[in-house]
């Protein structure tokens, strides 16, 4: 478990909520931040009066010590990272009037996150376990709207202590979740109702907003709850209000009767324990109201306690309100719901909170099992952070789920990386852009439910020439992209359309069936047809002309970033093929095995695949792409074998890493992602000149989604050195001083192509799946691992012959056969 402590906290902001339902972070230092739980991406938005805090009393000798449990603003780094922003603070100047801890330090296993909080003045220790359900191949577990916050308090002084752990909540029912709030006023609020929850055994306060139309996008509730022995203010103007609620907490009884069992505990609190009066009614104009609850413990010295908050929410409705590419289109005032997946499951954050704890045995042991799988592998400890890494991005803002059950994405989350074309608050350059998500493994692997709902959408709007726009329109009835300009690139992606193929296969080795394919099996032929008479109409095997691609810009001419993607396709094809079509498959391999001999002697320049020079503006020619393995990443991780000369391959691989991965970086013409002496692999460099007067778009850029790639591609060439180091820098640049270790950034905060470091879990332990065989491949590295496979997820050990499977979740075929590669 990676420990942040000092300055390291200081970018650390960790996702809490489930998929597609908006989330809160928890901040290094303890506090909580990057409210987004209605669905808007916003990194700067901020939810006063929101936070957790700790009164601890003694009688003898006579005690009172109070902290809010966060630790005070670092300052700024003095040479912040540019685009990125978690590292603010957004209410450094306007803290609560009590003091902070000393300091904290943050600990991390997704869907775990733990904070300790560091006082020699607090006479008990106290530490906080915050997370969000999260199992593998269970998408619904996963997309629970809530976060439960267990704080453990333990008396390590020598006296008697009692006291108050207080969680306070605002009621942002209204909230548009952009526009500024101040203290208890902010537009939208006014007519806020919130209303005190009582059943045996717990506390809470319900909030809503009665005055809103059921349409209206902020419409929804919220809940803030626990279990424990608690006393409630539900309804208060500010957080000194709250504060001065536990101040004025008493326990009179327990303390004259010396009878400190939960049960009297829960007497005491029954009837009230201060005399501070809450507001009545709904809140007055322009505001809203917080609430603050207040649970009483009593320890013994030595003796530890736990405590529970929930804070749960239900928002139901997301509108097709974001950013479109293409041509501009207007729809008068039609506001386009789609809604989301997860409300049409619950009739409120009541029922939210109720079917958590109605599950909450196997949630909790699912997820811990999952945290303590990557924990307690052999993986190295970079590679496990990695894996938990790739949880935030698969739960964060920059993916949803309509009301249909349908799975979107945008690239990522607009923030301070997109600041130069556009703004910091909503979804980047929507919606499914299939290039980028070329490099996704991270959703369809966890959750492969999802990923087939992404094909089943792109494969619904394929053109009537057999064409996929890179980008999906939404609601899907609207025109889609065909026939337009459409913008990253201009034309449909070529690379996405070659990806779409594998991404297909993907879902059938993880279990989608033949049938399904047999239903999409169609689309694909159209689509390898318009792919083959538009780029390969000689039938060499080579895609000629002009290739739109994912840097926004079209490659033109033969190139291995595209060629490779094609060569891995067609063996896609033959492989699907040999399911639905058998005599379709011997075309697919014919065309293989010319393309890939042409591509091998064209493209080879000795020690990599270059590309020949064109004179057009933003090709590569004789420079060294970091992308040029793309299609054998691929095939690798589909079971494909190799699609050019094995030693070529490893020598290219190689060289990618010698010429393009850098320490000490200057300033350059695009977006900076590494900065001053750091590491990181450029997307292209020319280590033997020649860089073009207009060079490849990007080309002096740091994407981690390009740097995991090629780290997984050193993995299954045995280049463990080269990935570790590549994986090394990315975590050093990611080491929570600068930037935040759980948000990746490209063209957006938590950025799709990002989820490509899902594929360094198989590619060092050498898994694989094919449900259609029901054959599992694992590598001879000896040690424990963690995997999912497509229907079931667990650990395999490997001791020298032999390979044990401890299946933790779902189910794999009974009749498997494992072969140990």
């Amino acid at each position: 478990m990676r420990r942040y402590t000092g300055e390291a906290r200081r970018a650390v902001a960790f996702p809490l909520g489930g998929f597609g339902t908006g989330h809160v972070a928890l901040g290094g230092d303890g506090a909580l931040r990057q409210w987004q739980l209605s669905g808007v991406a916003n990194h700067r938005g901020f939810l006063p009066d929101s936070f957790f805090a700790l009164r601890v009393s003694s009688t003898e000798p006579p005690g009172d010590v109070v902290r809010l449990l966060r630790s005070a603003p670092l300052p700024p780094h003095e040479r912040p990272a540019p685009n990125v922003s978690d590292a603010e603070v957004p209410d450094a100047d306007r803290l609560p009037p009590w003091p902070t801890v000393a300091s904290t330090e943050f600990r991390a296993e997704y869907p775990f996150a733990e904070v300790s909080y560091v006082d020699e003045e607090l006479p008990v220790a106290v530490s906080l376990s915050a997370f969000t359900p999260f199992v593998p191949l269970d998408p619904d577990a996963s997309a629970l709207p809530l976060v439960r916050y267990r704080f453990t308090v333990t008396n390590t002084s020598a006296e008697f202590r009692h006291g108050w752990l207080l969680g306070t909540l605002q009621n942002a029912v209204g909230w548009d979740g952009v526009t500024p709030i101040d203290g208890t006023r902010g537009a939208g609020y006014g007519g806020n109702v919130n209303r005190l929850l009582r059943r045996p055994g717990q506390t809470g306060v319900l909030m809503d907003h009665p005055g809103l139309a059921e349409d209206d996008p902020a419409y929804g509730e919220m809940l803030l709850w626990t279990d424990g022995p608690a006393a409630a203010l539900p309804r208060a103007m500010s957080a000194e209000a709250m504060l001065r609620f536990v101040e004025t907490a008493k326990l009179v009884t327990p303390i004259q009767l010396g009878d400190y069992s939960d049960a009297a505990l829960r007497d005491a609190v029954a009837d009230g324990v201060s005399p501070l009066r809450a507001p009545a009614g709904p809140s007055p104009a322009g505001h809203t109201w917080d609430a603050a609850v207040a649970v009483a413990f009593a320890l013994r010295p030595g003796e530890t306690t736990t405590i529970d908050f929930v804070h749960a929410w239900w928002f139901p409705n997301r509108y097709a309100d974001f950013d479109r590419f293409g041509p501009t289109q207007s729809y008068g005032p039609s506001k386009f719901w789609v809604g989301n997946h997860y409300a049409g499951r619950f009739g409120g954050a009541l029922d939210v909170l109720d079917a958590y704890l109605a599950d909450r045995d196997h949630l909790d042991t699912a997820s811990r099992a999952w945290a303590d799988a990557v924990a307690h592998s052999d993986l190295p400890e970079p590679l496990r952070e990695v894996v938990y890494a790739q949880g935030t991005l698969v739960r964060s803002p920059t993916l949803f789920r309509t009301a249909d059950g349908r799975a979107y994405g945008f690239e990522g989350a607009l923030g301070a990386s997109t600041r130069n074309w556009n703004g910091d608050a909503g979804g980047s350059c929507p919606l499914n852009c299939n290039h980028v998500f070329n490099y996704e493994q991270a959703l369809a692997r966890l959750f492969p439910e999802l990923g087939r709902s992404m094909r089943e959408t792109e494969l619904s709007v394929q053109g009537p020439n057999g064409s996929l726009p890179h980008r999906v329109e939404l609601p899907l009835f609207l025109p889609q992209l065909h026939d337009v300009r459409i913008g990253g690139p201009e034309r449909p992606a070529l690379d996405g359309m070659l990806g779409a193929v594998l991404k297909t296969y993907r879902s059938v080795l993880d279990g989608a069936g033949v049938d399904w394919l047999r239903g999409h099996w169609p689309a694909l032929r159209r689509l390898m047809d318009h792919i083959t008479t538009t780029w390969d109409s000689d039938g060499d095997g080579v895609l000629h002309g002009d290739q739109p691609v994912t840097y926004d810009i079209s490659l033109h001419g033969p190139n291995m970033f595209v060629g490779g993607l094609w060569l891995a396709a067609l063996q896609a094809m033959r492989a699907m093929a040999e399911l639905v079509e058998p005599a379709a498959a011997p075309a697919f391999a014919d065309r293989f095995a010319t393309g890939r001999d042409s591509y091998d002697k064209l493209l080879w320049n000795g020690e990599y695949y270059a590309q020949p020079v064109t004179g057009e503006d933003n090709d590569f020619g004789v420079g060294c792409l970091s992308d040029q393995l793309l299609g054998q990443w691929w095939a690798h991780q589909l079971g494909l074998g190799y699609l050019l000369p094995r030693d070529r391959v490893r020598a290219a691989l190689a060289a990618i890493v010698r010429h393009n991965l850098r320490t000490g970086f200057g300033e350059h013409d695009y977006r900076v992602f590494a900065d001053g002496d750091e590491t990181g692999l450029v997307v292209c460099g020319w280590p033997n000149g020649g860089r073009p007067e207009v060079p490849l778009r990007y080309c002096d850029e740091v994407w981690t989604g390009v740097e995991y790639q090629v780290a997984a591609h050193c993995l299954y060439e045995g280049l463990d050195d080269e990935a570790m180091r590549i994986v090394t820098a990315i975590q050093e640049r990611y080491d929570g001083t600068r930037r935040n270790p759980f948000n990746e950034v490209e063209c957006g905060d938590h950025y799709v192509r990002a989820m490509a470091g899902w594929s360094l879990l198989d590619a060092y332990t050498g898994f694989g799946y094919d449900a259609t065989t029901r054959r599992l491949r694992i590598g001879r590295r000896p040690g424990r691992f963690p995997f999912v496979a497509g229907t079931g997820w667990g650990t395999v050990t490997v001791t020298g012959d032999d390979a044990t499977i401890d299946v933790l979740g779902g189910e794999l075929p009974p009749d498997l056969t494992i072969d140990l590669l």
